[in-house]
């Protein structure tokens, strides 16, 4: 029970009410005093609530500045009591232990020193940087980011990963020396995105945390409403230059193996408590959710990946081979228990300008043939995934699952029932939701052991993988593909 409500409390009470309402049930605390019953199992309740808590939430804390107050005043109240109650001396040790880990100061309010800027994978294709073991982001987090003007230039600069669309244009201004002159005429900027298939739209100033929000190959550009119509895509997103990558090189258990290694680190950064905020939108904000919203785009970045691979192979011989090596990396992805990476290529292969492909196909050994068959059954969306969710289940962890559905799942139980009840909160609908959160902590609960050499060969095959080169344009994709087979339906 106290699982569920850490977990899911943000549906019914934001945070930082809800530990004003566990510090007033202090003894002690601003009414605790006069409360009846103020004695140890008050105290030890109360601390049991608040350790569970900061157990759960670790780092997002350093996010909450409001919430944080709260609990450094619920802290140095309850370090008054350890002379004066023995026996909750342990609590008190590990509530000190918590509070240093979350970085709460207490007594030091001395400025954090400089983080290091941790570039967003869709915005630096760089080996170096592709190469460096995924963290978690937070909100606070400064990253690098392009802003291009109309005529294709481009401003970086540096930014919050939380910053506002008017952050970001001030950012943008100053790089600029645009002159507030220019912005009283009337020719201020605005901050847009452009996807690669020309689609546009225009960032409201107070949006926040637009950079996760981003397509495969969207992009910021800055422009005053007159050059608005002029905009068009960069024109790297639009040429396609068919040839042989490092797909055609490596061998599928690499590839594999690499694409479950990358996204593990990925799925590892995300914070519980995101599917929480991502599904029901609690008080905290887009910014909390910025480590899942990045594994959702990887996701959809594999699918059109195993199009763009097909469809850029131009002899008929190599993209039957190529098809049967992506098939290859499906099943060894469903080895690796990585449902994620063997979902997105399977669901890659069935898109349509892909599926259509029939002499392709039908260069298809007929094994291969009846393998792809049978993951198209174990991805088939009927009965609710019941053949999916039957092979999870078996599954023991480490395990990376197919987290849209995840996300479906908490979209269900949330408008499929009230949070209030009569003005009571529904525990039922609570902890529904917190079993299907933690379902995430125990697909995690044990770490992922791949032997990955760093060999040469294997050091490109992890930099192809981490930095993909992906056509998301729907109508280029068939352009592609009637180009390759005219004919086929």
């Amino acid at each position: 029970l106290l699982d569920d409500i850490v977990l899911t409390h943000s549906l019914f009470l934001p945070t930082e009410r809800f530990l004003q309402q566990l510090h007033q049930q202090y003894p002690g605390g601003p009414r605790g005093a006069m409360r009846e019953g103020s004695g140890l199992r008050r105290k030890r309740a109360v601390l049991a609530v608040l350790l569970h808590f900061l157990e759960t939430y670790k780092g997002l804390l350093q996010e909450e500045e409001s919430a944080g107050k709260v609990i450094k005043e619920l802290y140095l109240l309850i370090m008054k009591d350890t002379s004066l109650y023995h026996e909750l001396e342990d609590e008190i040790i590990k509530l000190h232990q918590l509070v240093e880990t979350v970085e709460l100061k207490v007594a030091d309010e001395t400025p954090p020193p400089n983080k290091q800027v941790k570039p967003l994978f869709r915005h630096f294709r760089r080996i170096d940087s592709c190469l460096q073991t995924r963290v978690a982001f937070r909100g606070s987090d400064e990253i690098f980011c392009r802003v291009y003007m109309p005529d294709h230039s481009y401003v970086t600069i540096r930014s919050r990963l939380s910053a506002s669309v008017q952050d970001i244009l001030t950012s943008v201004t100053e790089k600029l020396q645009y002159s507030e002159e220019q912005s009283a005429r009337g020719d201020a900027l605005i901050l847009v995105t452009m996807a690669s298939s020309g689609e546009k739209a225009v960032l409201q100033p107070s949006e926040e945390c637009v950079f996760t929000t981003l397509g495969i190959n969207s992009h910021l550009f800055a422009c005053t409403k007159d050059t608005f119509d002029s905009l068009v895509p960069l024109p790297e997103e639009i040429q396609v230059v068919p040839g042989d990558t490092e797909i055609h090189r490596a061998e599928p258990e690499d590839v594999a193996n690499h694409l479950t290694a990358f996204h593990w680190e990925l799925f590892r950064c995300i914070h519980e408590l995101e599917f929480v905020d991502y599904v029901f939108h609690g008080e905290r904000g887009r910014r909390e959710t910025a480590n899942l919203e990045l594994l959702l785009q990887r996701c959809s970045e594999v699918q059109h990946w195993v199009g763009t691979e097909l469809l850029l192979c131009e002899g008929l011989g190599k993209r039957a081979h190529l098809l049967k090596k992506l098939i290859k990396i499906a099943a060894i992805c469903k080895q690796n228990q990585d449902m994620l990476s063997f979902y997105a290529i399977v669901i890659g292969l069935n898109n349509a300008a892909v599926s259509r492909l029939r002499l392709t196909w039908e260069k298809l050994p007929g094994k291969f043939k009846n393998l792809f068959r049978k993951f198209e059954n174990l991805t088939d969306p009927c009965r609710n995934h019941k053949t999916y969710r039957e092979v999870l289940a078996k599954m023991k962890p480490p395990l990376i699952p197919f987290v849209p559905l995840i996300l479906k799942d908490l979209t269900f139980l949330h408008e499929g029932s009230k949070t209030l009840l009569d003005g009571l909160v529904n525990m039922e609908k609570l902890h529904c939701i917190a079993e299907k959160v933690r379902t995430v902590r125990k697909y995690r609960s044990r770490p992922l052991c791949l032997e990955l050499e760093a060999s040469p060969a294997q050091l490109q095959t992890k930099a192809y993988v981490r930095q993909l080169r992906v056509i998301d344009n729907q109508n280029l994709l068939f352009e592609l593909s009637y180009k390759l087979e005219p004919g086929s339906q």
